[in-house]
């Protein structure tokens, strides 16, 4: 209807006053029923077709007729006063407007000048549109029970529209939270061309993109078009996409359905909207693989406590009468309701009808508010807008700002038998009058029939979510869940959206979409290497322990009292010291155990290479004893051997303290030399504390190793020259080797190098020392004697 016809009409309807008299232009006569009453009310319906009857509509015009008749009996609403009615009939849009202005008009068949006070209808949201253009002009009440475009919720636009349905936002919200619900995040959308089709889609894309949920392909269907016909097929047939959207009005629904059954349409979940998703009448066994499983939000089922209407419904297709009278039969009430095939037919629940009864009850209401003013000048319009009450069936009537009342729908699944009949099965529920939580809610134990001939929920998604360990990147070119996936960088986790870097302490798990603490590493009793090495050290220890029982039990002997055996015992002592304190490196690093570690070892090792050094002193000594005039013997009497070796050991016990008091070693993480775990280890704490304990043992060694090397060749029958040259060979070889492997050596091997170093070289002198000295002792006693001692001297002297 164009904009010339609208201010056409309007103008006929000139401004409503009570002594202004209209003449209508054109095709009148619109009015199907009446009834006068004190108050009067109007509605507007599609009773009839170019065709035949409208079964759904005529049910409407009743439920009006029937809620009137019911109010009338209630003497506690508008009490000594009855409300009328006057119901229009227009087929077409153009008729319909027509009826508009017919009823605003305000005359009845027989001229009577009894003006209505409201409006209800229109089912159409683009008549409902159209009517109040006119209406609103006037500050005439409208009250729809089926227009349900969210774009009548514009009060500025419509501003004495009000309606008992949903609004579609509302539907359109519980759509969007149903595919949420299924993780339904590719669906296409096919929709009729009037007002309530295209203005719910274009609602419904704008939702569902604020939700992830991407459309594939938005379709307009027209009934004359073939050409919409051949996309929609073709794009049904190629289209990824499981889940279809069909928001469309009853009557191109069914059209649609209807071209759509030749073409083998399966594997689909349709997704129905409120205006044809409860009409089983379309269920056929040739559309089965279409509507089989279809899912949709409908008006909830309820019954209206009203008798007479059952009754006149009954009377009028059984030609029968539950009142004895002379022209029809007595109803029994066993007659065959499924002889009769109609929508009008079903009386046993309603759903649209209960916004119809709601609708009449809201304008009684407004009305009952009006009378009860002093000032009776006050419009229904405004009584309207604080209707609040409760029906008789228990539904609450109220409306907000917009003419809107409250959202509440039933989630219902079509399931088609062999034959082709169809339950529909309620469900779910969905109020938005709830917190969000519970605003959709599905029944326990229900079971659901999915589309497609599907056995579970569909799957429908252009990309499956990206695998552990990859992030999902957007590619420009496609739809947003269209998204492409790429590997994350080592030492990350992915949550699917995006690549996130572990802390530094944990790492990725095996999926890579969990950090977990990571594997701390060091050199433990439990683990092969390191029991192996403990046990190396106690067989040291014990070997060492055996030579001093040997040493022992022969001190009295010549080879043990040879080279002073005091520095012999406690060189025997510092070498067990040396092989105990690498025990202190095994085990977990703590504050306590990283101090003890590095101290134990400078000084034992300077302990033992102190009494190596007066050893290898004593024989240069004793070699120049024997020269005449020479008595330095006497001035290194065992008393400044003791004070030597115990300012040797001093000089390093003082290098760890003032170690330990500036900057002592303490357990440290170190998580720079590999990325997947954790060293334990002792940091230096001072580097130059650590060289220098190392420094310190290095001289003495050198200086031990150059003395040895130049008395290697002294006459002496029991000369430890040679033994100790060979040994501090052995030692410095190890501990020049100890520096590059300590260096290079990654983790707990540093650990383990350092301990094999200890050993290496302790046990190099243990063995080059005294391992020869043992051998006489068991194997050759006759070589420790000083019989043999002096043969051999005189022998060497020759």
């Amino acid at each position: 209807m164009g904009w010339i016809t609208l201010i056409f009409f309007t103008l006929l309807a000139q401004i409503r006053s009570e002594n202004q008299s209209c003449t209508l232009i054109g095709q009148t006569g619109f009015m199907e029923f009446s009834k006068e009453g004190d108050l009067m009310i109007g509605g507007v319906f599609s009773i009839s077709s170019t065709r035949k009857l409208n079964d759904r509509e005529l049910k409407f015009a009743r439920t009006m007729i029937f809620t009137v008749e019911e109010i009338n009996r209630d003497a506690s609403l508008l009490p000594g006063l009855t409300l009328g009615y006057r119901l229009f009939n227009g087929c077409g849009s153009e008729n319909l407007l027509r009826a508009t202005v017919e009823a605003m008009n305000g005359k009845d068949s027989d001229g009577c000048n009894k003006k209505l006070l409201a409006l209800i209808g229109h089912s159409s949201s683009g008549v409902s549109n159209d009517m109040n253009y006119m209406l609103s002009l006037f500050s005439f009440p409208q009250v729809s029970h089926l227009s349900t475009c969210s774009c009548l919720s514009e009060n500025r636009l419509y501003p004495t529209f009000f309606r008992t349905v949903p609004s579609d936002r509302f539907q359109i919200h519980g759509l969007v939270q149903l595919m949420k619900y299924f993780d339904w995040r590719w669906v296409g959308v096919i929709y009729s061309i009037s007002l309530y089709s295209e203005s719910g889609t274009a609602e419904f894309v704008k939702e569902a993109s604020k939700e992830g949920i991407c459309v594939e392909y938005v379709l307009p269907f027209r009934k004359t078009s073939s050409k919409s016909l051949e996309l929609i097929v073709e794009t049904l047939k190629v289209s990824t996409s499981k889940v279809v959207l069909l928001f469309s009005s009853l009557s191109y629904t069914k059209s649609l359905l209807q071209k759509l059954e030749p073409h083998n349409i399966t594997g689909k979940q349709w997704i129905g909207s409120e205006s044809w998703i409860t009409q089983s009448e379309m269920a056929s066994d040739q559309r089965k693989s279409i509507l089989q499983g279809a899912i949709g939000f409908a008006l909830p089922r309820t019954s209206i406590p009203n008798s007479t209407m059952v009754k006149a419904i009954w009377e009028k297709f059984f030609d029968c009468s539950f009142s004895p009278t002379n022209t029809s039969t007595m109803c029994t009430g066993a007659e065959d309701l499924q002889t009769v095939s109609a929508a009008y037919t079903d009386v046993t629940f309603f759903r649209e009808e209960n916004y119809v009864y709601k609708a009449v009850y809201s304008l009684a209401h407004a009305l009952h508010s009006l009378l009860k003013c002093y000032n009776g000048s006050n419009p229904v319009l405004e009584h309207l807008k604080l209707v609040n009450f409760t029906t008789k069936n228990g539904a609450k009537v109220a409306f907000d700002e917009n003419g809107d009342s409250g959202a509440q729908y039933d989630l219902v699944n079509w399931q088609i038998k062999e034959d082709g009949s169809v339950t529909v099965v309620n469900i779910g529920h969905y109020d938005n009058s709830l917190s969000k939580e519970e605003q959709f809610r599905f029944k326990k134990d229900t079971n659901i029939v999915w589309g497609g001939n599907m056995n579970q929920v569909p799957r429908s998604v252009c990309r499956e979510p990206c695998p552990p360990g990859t992030r999902k990147a957007i590619n420009k070119n496609r739809p947003i869940c269209c998204f492409d996936c790429f590997e994350c960088p080592e030492g990350t986790i992915s949550n699917q959206t995006k690549c996130l870097m572990c802390p530094p302490e944990l790492w990725p798990n095996e999926k890579r979409d969990v950090c977990i603490p990571k594997p701390v590493e060091y050199l433990s009793y439990e683990e092969i290497m390191g029991a192996i090495l403990a046990a190396v050290c106690i067989v040291c220890v014990f070997f060492a322990l055996l030579i001093s029982i040997i040493f022992i039990a022969h001190k009295e002997t010549p080879i043990v009292r040879a080279n002073n055996s005091e520095l012999s015992f406690l060189l025997l002592f510092s070498l067990k010291l040396c092989f105990l304190c690498a025990l202190t490196f095994i085990g977990r690093p703590t504050e306590w155990s990283c101090m003890l570690r590095h101290t134990a070892f400078g000084i034992t090792f300077v302990l033992c290479i102190s009494c190596v050094l007066w050893k290898t002193i004593l024989v240069l000594i004793a070699f120049k004893s024997t020269l005449p005039g020479n008595n330095a013997s006497k001035r290194f009497g065992p008393i400044q051997q003791r004070i030597c070796v115990l300012t040797f050991t001093l000089i390093q016990i003082l290098i760890c303290i003032l170690w330990l008091t500036l900057n002592p070693p303490f357990p440290y993480k170190n998580m720079k030399h590999y990325k997947e775990k954790i060293i334990l280890e002792c940091a230096l704490g001072s580097p130059v504390g650590f060289w220098a304990v190392l420094g310190y043992i290095a001289i003495l060694a050198i200086l031990c190793f150059i003395l040895a090397f130049l008395a290697r060749k002294l006459p002496d029958s029991f000369n430890e020259a040679k033994l100790i040259t060979f040994s501090m060979l052995i030692f410095c070889a190890v501990w020049m080797t100890f520096v590059p492997a300590y260096v290079s050596s990654p983790g707990k091997f540093t650990v383990a190098v350092e301990i094999f170093a200890i050993l290496a070289s302790s046990f190099g002198l243990l063995v080059c020392i005294f391992v020869p000295k043992c051998y006489i002792i068991i194997f050759r006693p006759e070589q420790n004697s000083k019989k043999f001692m002096m043969a051999r001297k005189q022998t060497k002297t020759l």
